[in-house]
């Protein structure tokens, strides 16, 4: 599993811009298929006659901004995966991956996610995650997300 876990500063950004409304459209759409769970606020977060940026960043990282508060972001025209703030505000958006209390500071320090972390006592998984999907990765005994995976291969094949 890969995640990105790094701090942004003007340096890193190569292009903004206002997305015409058919791209606004189909971003919303990727959004609210691949999200199910943010359909009654998706209008608060993407409203139609707010201005929608996207930013595009070093390493094919695109933001997606909505009044200066990026929102989403994906690598390589993957898919669209919410920030982690976004992610705090509803947690309930994604499917959870749980990795044990000494894979933390690993996380935190950029490590990718092996499988012994997440089947190991402490761990968990979502049996439903198939092979190249975001999830929301979650530690033993903590409220919120750590971190947001994507998956190289499904939970059931871990």
């Amino acid at each position: 599993m890969r995640q990105t876990f790094r701090r942004f500063t003007s340096e890193d950004v190569s292009a903004q811009n206002q997305v015409k409304a058919s791209v606004q459209r189909r971003i919303r759409q990727s959004i609210a298929e691949e999200y199910p769970g943010l359909e009654p606020v998706l209008e608060d977060l993407l409203p139609k006659k707010s201005p929608l940026i996207v930013v595009k960043c070093q390493n094919h990282l695109n933001l997606v901004v909505v009044n200066n508060v990026p929102l989403f972001f994906n690598i390589r025209d993957g898919p669209y995966m919410p920030t982690l703030r976004l992610l705090h505000q509803y947690p309930n958006i994604m499917k959870k991956f749980q990795v044990d209390r000494g894979a933390i500071k690993y996380v935190f320090s950029g490590a990718n996610i092996m499988c012994p972390g997440l089947t190991s006592p402490g761990g968990a998984l979502d049996e439903e995650v198939g092979g190249e999907k975001p999830v929301a990765i979650m530690a033993e005994g903590k409220q919120h997300a750590l971190a947001i995976g994507f998956t190289k291969m499904s939970a059931k094949d871990m």
